[in-house]
Parts: C-alpha cells; sequence; structure tokens
C-alpha cells in the first residue's frame, strides 16, 4: 500500500492548484486530514478528515482530474 502524503488537484501545480496535506487542519482549523487514498473501484482519490476521533469522508477526485500526489519515503 502505497502512502500518500500529498495530493495537489489543478492544471496548473504552481499557481492554481489546489494542495492537500495529511495533517493539515482545514475548514476553519475545526478538522484535520486524517488521510488521502487511492479508491480500487472508481481510480478516483478520496481525502479523509477527522474530528474528534471521528474520520469522514470530504472530498473525492475523479480520474478525470488533473492531479499530483506526493508519497512518504519510509526507509
Amino acid at each position: 500500500m502505497n502512502d500518500i502524503r500529498k495530493i495537489s488537484i489543478g492544471p496548473n501545480y504552481k499557481s492554481d492548484a489546489m494542495h492537500f496535506i495529511v495533517g493539515q487542519e482545514v475548514l476553519d482549523k475545526s478538522y484535520t486530514i486524517h488521510s488521502i487514498l487511492l479508491d480500487d473501484k472508481s481510480g478516483g482519490i478520496k481525502v479523509w478528515i477527522e474530528k474528534d476521533s471521528e474520520v469522514f469522508c470530504w472530498k473525492e477526485f475523479n480520474i478525470n482530474m488533473p492531479v499530483s500526489l506526493e508519497y512518504n519515503i519510509n526507509f
């Protein structure tokens, strides 16, 4: 299983893309990004957030969206 650390969504990585990183606070710092996972069935990517030990699916990006993924490298 690949450990996704960061996802960037958008056609222009440097200026127009949205960036989400595991551990990042979102929604007025009320939630934290818990994980970013590849959905094997749809091929899309889901962003899961956490608040008070509950985890929710927050965003889903389909395979037609331009994305860039960064993985954790654990040696």
